[in-house]
């Protein structure tokens, strides 16, 4: 293909003339030239480089918001396969090398890669960065631990190329229709990407769930605790259904049908409208219910594992949410579990079982409750983090983006941007009328769902979790005082008093035999 056949492929693309563009590209695979020439006036957009799942579904949904996008992916043969099939007729093109790929972007370029986390994001950036000129972007939009993109991001500002990480949510059905995105890093970089980033994401009351969160690692850092309330909200419906199954002993789709009203009120999200679906459904092979069928054990990526460890970084007590990976891991040891089945043993006496639309719910309730545990945790965690790297977060604008697109999707987070709006600094959403009142209204239900299960020996680690976590924040003295003593007696670590003022430090010789000296590492 000539060079001025290739530059009316990009014309065409231009003025979304789809009969002409699919002519032209066709023959321009057909001459394999199309990803070798170079053209002399870029017309494209945004350029892709990643083709799983969520990469083609983000270069549709740009496609069918107006914009050109160019694909590439580091085995050829799948942008063929996807220019000449599901991109067929589309504003989109395709590249076979780098050089070819960033020759056809506006200035300033735009390059999203869509690859996984890790070595490969790095491979990417060494690459590009020669073919760029300071002012380009580069935005990398999967699941990076915040740490890489802050040297990410420096080191890129060093050559003026400006890096965004942009934590994506909502899977392979979000990246079409509308994700929630969540970029960050260099500033200077969101004017050019606004339009296209707030176009593609998820809408909700007309308003895009996508914002700037801030700089350095941000995006990754707010997506990263998206996924870490994500990993509480599944452990905890997951908790739910087994407290209905293992007390009541109702079968799989009938709990689907509680569920499925359940989403009809205060619990409805897109993780309770899905597990209804899921419960509902019949294996084919069997006749059974689908999860009567599907192995216990449950795999992770990582992300909830790292929401967990930068919990105790910051010094933010996400123990829910720790409780929940923890789960994870526990039920990966299958074999393990087995065997103990046969010799350690559960309470014998379990009492009568409960009227059944009363306990029903009671689960209801201890769930909306602990839900509500789980998010303040995930805030609290964000505002201490916000501290600790110098981040000016806007929870008000991060529960807007997660009102839609994303997986934990959920009305109840309209509730999370009021109590924001009404007061930026709220320490804790515990704090807020409205979720002063809900907890009110569940408390009894809640301890007595998780008394219920105490009881019976049926495992809800995240509800007995976020009750002792509810149950520590709410207390005005806890039993952190013989944990300072110990600690004093042991390592002369200090203590401070009730009668004097906060941070003044005192030393005491339990025994007579210690002397006055104390350690200097009050916090070690």
């Amino acid at each position: 293909m000539t060079q001025s056949k290739t530059a009316d492929l990009l014309a065409a693309v231009t003025d979304s003339q789809e009969t002409e563009v699919q002519t032209v590209r066709s023959e321009a695979v057909a001459s394999r030239q199309l990803i070798v020439s170079p053209v002399s006036e870029a017309a494209v957009d945004i350029g892709v480089i990643g083709l799983a799942v969520m990469g083609e579904n983000l270069i549709l949904n740009m496609a069918s918001k107006g914009y050109t996008v160019v694909a590439f992916n580091r085995t050829t043969s799948k942008v063929d396969d996807f220019v000449t099939g599901r991109a067929q007729g589309l504003t989109i093109l395709g590249a076979d090398d780098l050089p070819t790929f960033v020759s056809l972007l506006k200035s300033p370029r735009k390059v999203m890669l869509m690859v996984k986390a890790g070595p490969a994001v790095d491979a990417f950036i060494d690459m590009l960065s020669p073919l760029l000129d300071r002012g380009d972007i580069i935005i990398d939009g999967g699941n990076t631990h915040f740490p890489d993109t802050v040297r990410r991001e420096q080191a890129l500002a060093e050559h003026g190329i400006l890096f965004v990480g942009a934590g994506v949510s909502g899977g392979e059905e979000g990246a079409l229709t509308g994700p929630s995105i969540m970029p960050g890093g260099n500033a200077d970089a969101w004017s050019a990407l606004k339009p296209i980033f707030q176009g593609i994401a998820a809408q909700v009351s007309g308003q895009p769930c996508c914002d700037w969160v801030g700089g350095g690692g941000a995006g990754h850092f707010v997506k990263m605790v998206h996924n870490g309330i994500e990993y509480a909200d599944m452990q905890m419906i997951a908790e739910a259904y087994s407290l209905l199954s293992g007390v009541l002993g109702l079968s799989a789709p009938e709990i689907g049908a509680i569920f499925e009203d359940w989403n009809g009120g205060e619990l409805d999200s897109y993780l309770i409208q899905i597990t209804a679906e899921i419960l509902k459904k019949t294996d084919g092979d069997t006749g059974q219910p689908m999860v009567d069928v599907i192995l216990d054990t449950a795999g992770q990526k990582g992300t909830g594992k790292w929401t967990s460890v930068t919990a105790l970084d910051v010094g933010a007590p996400a123990n829910t949410i720790a409780e929940a990976v923890f789960a994870r891991i526990l039920s990966s040891l299958k074999e393990q579990r087995v065997e103990a089945s046969k010799v350690l043993h559960g309470p014998t006496e379990t009492g009568e079982t409960p009227v059944r639309d009363a306990f029903v719910e009671q689960v209801r309730q201890a769930l909306y409750a602990s839900k509500i545990c789980s998010y303040a945790q995930g805030f609290q965690m964000m505002d201490l983090a916000a501290v600790e790297y110098d981040w000016k977060l806007d929870f008000g604008s991060i529960a807007q983006m997660w009102r839609g697109g994303c997986i934990i999707r959920a009305a109840f987070l309209d509730r999370i941007k009021a109590a924001f709006d009404g007061n930026a600094t709220l320490p804790n959403l515990l704090l807020d009328p409205y979720f002063i009142e809900a907890i009110g209204t569940s408390q009894l239900a809640w301890r007595q769902v998780v008394a219920a299960a105490a009881l019976r020996g049926v495992w809800t680690p995240a509800f007995s979790s976020a009750l002792a976590y509810y149950d520590g924040y709410r207390s005005a003295r806890l039993s952190a005082n013989i944990l300072q003593a110990q600690r004093d007696y042991f390592g002369a670590h200090t203590y401070e008093r009730t009668d004097k003022p906060r941070g003044e430090f005192f030393h005491t010789n339990w025994t007579g035999r210690g002397g006055s000296t104390s350690s200097s590492t009050y916090n070690a």
